[in-house]
C-alpha cells in the first residue's frame, strides 16, 4: 500500500513538472513572437517621414535640401508655434562659439515659402506685442495715481439724544 502510494506521489509530482516547463515554453514563444511584432512596427515607422521638429540628421537625409535662417532667442517656443501651424519640417540649433549665442533654425528648401509665411506672420505677432502698453507698468502707473490722491479723514461723531 504504501509503494503505491509513493508511486502515484512520483506520477503527480512528474506530470506537473512537464505541466509547468510546457507552459513557461508556451510563455516563451508567445513572449519571442510579441517582441518580433514590436520590432516590425519600430522597422516601419522608421521608414516614415518625421514631422515637425527634428534633428538636422533626419532634416538633411531626406535628401531635399536645407536652408537656414538666424532667430533670437527672444521667443522660440512661440516661434516653433508658427512654424506648426505652417507644417515646417525644422531643427533648431544653438551656436554658443558667439557671444550671445546664436539660434539658427534649418528647414527644407521646399518649404521655404511656407517659412517666409511663417516668419512674417511671427514678426507681425511681436511687433503687436511691443505695441501693447504692459500690464504691470499700467498697474504702477495705477498705483502712483492712487497714492497721489488726498487721503480723506473721515470723523465719525455720533449724537445721542436723551
Amino acid at each position: 500500500m504504501q509503494e503505491e502510494v509513493e508511486n502515484r506521489t512520483w506520477n503527480l509530482a512528474v506530470s506537473t513538472t512537464k505541466l509547468t516547463f510546457r507552459a513557461l515554453l508556451t510563455a516563451f514563444r508567445l513572449y519571442k513572437q510579441h517582441r518580433q511584432n514590436v520590432k516590425a512596427k519600430k522597422m516601419s515607422a522608421q521608414k516614415e517621414k518625421p514631422v515637425g521638429e527634428q534633428t538636422i540628421g533626419q532634416l538633411l537625409g531626406q535628401n531635399q535640401g536645407a536652408t537656414n535662417i538666424e532667430i533670437e532667442k527672444t521667443d522660440i517656443r512661440g516661434f516653433k508655434r508658427y512654424l506648426e501651424k505652417y507644417g515646417i519640417d525644422y531643427a533648431i540649433t544653438k551656436d554658443p562659439s558667439q557671444t550671445p549665442p546664436r539660434y539658427l533654425v534649418f528647414f527644407k528648401a521646399r518649404d521655404g515659402d511656407a517659412m517666409t509665411a511663417a516668419f512674417k506672420e511671427y514678426s507681425i505677432s511681436l511687433l503687436q506685442k511691443q505695441k501693447k502698453p504692459s500690464v504691470l507698468k499700467q498697474l504702477n502707473q495705477l498705483k502712483q495715481l492712487v497714492a497721489a490722491l488726498p487721503i480723506k479723514i473721515r470723523q465719525k461723531e455720533q449724537e445721542h439724544n436723551r
